[in-house]
């Protein structure tokens, strides 16, 4: 399976927890991982790539766990540089969240990618995810939990269509050949989009297929959850407010969560994760 995740430095932690969960549930598959960063800065924050230390220990876990996993880390600066999306560097998501965005200009990226945020667990196995069939459609993904109800067309389309851009099976030939991801950057390089990459992926996506909540579970853990996105949700008691836990609190998720599904992952990490800090 091709796995694709994207980050800067601030994004070690929760790469390594889903690279973790991804060997725990793929262990009669081979992993084939690439991680996008870049060098950047905003109008008010100057950021660090993904550091090479931290991708070398991944990839020492991958091959442990089988001798033929893999592990790239991309420098995708002068991609960014070339086509700035300047429009939309100063919002509260990170310019990171839009380098999966040039995954159609890599030749290096397979053809069939899973593309990953940085705060998923996989609980079970994605075999029957990632093997769906994706001729004519661009990419495949879960609905937004909330934003399905407030973002989709209801002029054109009689059933929900807004999905969640945290987990996209990208089918790139298709993206290539209906230029998604160009006319998307060239919306973004001049208009402020809100939830940028998400929204405009909706907007423009010809052909996306839809799939079942499990994949991409944005709210409460299911007994048929396959994977978990820890993504700010609602809660409405005691009063209205929002709640954001990520995997990587660990005190949070068993607190405020009342969630010990993952304990042996997240323990793990615990004791590992001084290994991402360059010594």
């Amino acid at each position: 399976m091709n796995i694709l995740f994207c980050g800067d430095h601030n994004a070690e932690d929760g790469i390594l927890i889903a690279t973790l969960s991804l060997i725990k549930n793929s262990s009669a598959k081979e992993l084939h991982i690439y991680i996008l960063t870049m060098y950047t800065q905003s109008y008010h924050k100057k950021f660090k790539p993904f550091s090479k230390h931290a991708a070398d220990y991944l990839k020492e876990l991958l091959v442990k766990q089988n001798p033929y996993n893999t592990l790239k880390l991309m420098d995708c600066t002068g991609l960014f540089v070339r086509e700035p999306l300047i429009a939309n560097m100063s919002t509260h998501f990170t310019p990171y969240a839009m380098l999966r965005l040039f995954a159609d200009e890599i030749p290096q990226l397979p053809n069939k990618i899973l593309y990953l945020d940085a705060d998923v667990i996989v609980r079970r196995s994605l075999v029957n995810f990632y093997q769906q069939d994706l001729s004519g459609f661009e990419f495949a993904g879960v609905l937004d939990y909330w934003g399905r109800f407030f973002f989709h067309n209801f002029h054109e389309h009689k059933v929900f269509d807004y999905v969640n851009s945290g987990v996209l099976l990208l089918n790139l030939p298709e993206i290539r050949k209906t230029k998604l991801f160009a006319r998307i950057r060239h919306l973004l390089q001049t208009r402020t989009v809100l939830m940028p990459d998400q929204t405009a992926i909706n907007r423009y996506a010809r052909n996306k297929k839809i799939a079942p909540r499990r994949y991409n579970e944005q709210y409460k853990l299911q007994s048929d959850t396959v994977i978990q996105h820890f993504t700010t949700s609602f809660r409405f008691w005691p009063v209205f407010h929002t709640l954001t836990v990520k995997p990587w609190d660990v005190k949070r998720v068993h607190n405020v969560l009342k969630l010990h599904e993952y304990d042996d992952i997240l323990n793990y990490y615990l004791n590992v994760k001084s290994n991402l800090v360059q010594k």
